[in-house]
């Protein structure tokens, strides 16, 4: 099974095929590298499919999939599998994580339903993580999911999503705002969550906005601005475990190319400033 660490580096920003109108070279190149759900490009052809092979040839691409559905009651779609891994080979696509839930038993169910916090849903998953690492012949990156009910838990919601990563042994696709949606939602300190998390498992990390429908409840929207909570526990995350690739996801509300770039810009002056803080702090003690 091969890996890479990092397989991109600085600011990205997830595409959308209604972005690709508006997308010129210049706009490209100022995004470090780009994501795209794999299940909304495989087998498109055309225009589209003819820009999608310009733009990953030209430009590091990883993939955030919407339907493994790896905590699912159903046997592992293996007929997806195949597809998707001749579509990552074909893209060079640098990295594939899915998230840690489930959207389907015997049809889709369109929404990111949440995993149980149990041991037995600890081994379940871990044993379906691992058999798509197989399948692929890739480690795969999973993503902490934002959730709105915790049905049947006997444990934290932390506790889980570690216990997962160990025993599958795979990547953690690390999502700040979804970390701060479920501090509000779920009455916890999202910095201490933060520092429980094994540096050593992030792959990269993810940042949105959201809708707040009330004081004690945030909606996952990726459909806003990111707001300067958001922001700052981004800035704990480089404090606490470096500087590492860190991708925009907006996926309703898409405002002009440029208003994208300009959040992708301030990733990218925030990582320059921890990257400058941790050279001098290496200095002053080498």
């Amino acid at each position: 099974m091969s890996t890479i660490e990092y397989p991109v580096h600085g600011a990205g920003l997830g595409l959308r095929r209604a972005m690709m109108r508006s997308l010129t070279d210049q706009t490209a190149c100022s995004v470090d590298f780009w994501e795209i759900a794999p299940e909304n490009w495989i087998g498109v052809g055309g225009h589209y499919g003819k820009k999608l092979h310009t733009l990953t040839e030209r430009y590091p691409f990883i993939c955030h999939g919407l339907s493994l559905s790896i905590g699912g009651p159903s046997p592992l779609d293996e007929a997806f599998l195949r597809r998707l891994k001749h579509f990552l080979r074909e893209h060079q696509i640098r990295c594939y994580s899915e998230h840690l839930s489930y959207c389907s038993d015997d049809g889709h169910l369109y929404d990111l339903m949440p995993i149980p916090f149990t041991n037995e849903a600890v081994h379940y998953v871990a044993k379906r993580i691992k058999r798509v690492q197989d399948f692929l012949e890739q480690r795969i990156a999973i993503e902490n999911v934002s959730y709105y009910a915790a049905p049947g838990q006997q444990m934290t919601e932390i506790d889980f999503l570690n216990a997962v990563l160990e025993e599958a042994d795979c990547d953690l696709l690390l999502d700040i705002n979804n970390i701060y949606v479920n501090s509000v939602n779920h009455c916890y300190k999202a910095e201490e969550f933060l520092r429980q998390i094994p540096a050593e498992r992030i792959r990269y990390i993810h940042i949105a906005g959201h809708y707040n429908e009330a004081e004690d409840l945030i909606v996952d929207t990726h459909g806003a601005e990111v707001i300067e909570p958001v922001w700052l526990l981004l800035e704990k995350a480089y404090q606490q475990f470096g500087v590492i690739p860190t991708l925009l996801e907006r996926d309703f509300n898409i405002p002009d190319l440029h208003e994208l770039v300009c959040e992708v810009d301030h990733i990218r002056e925030l990582q320059s400033h921890w990257q400058h803080r941790a050279e001098i702090e290496y200095n002053r003690h080498a």
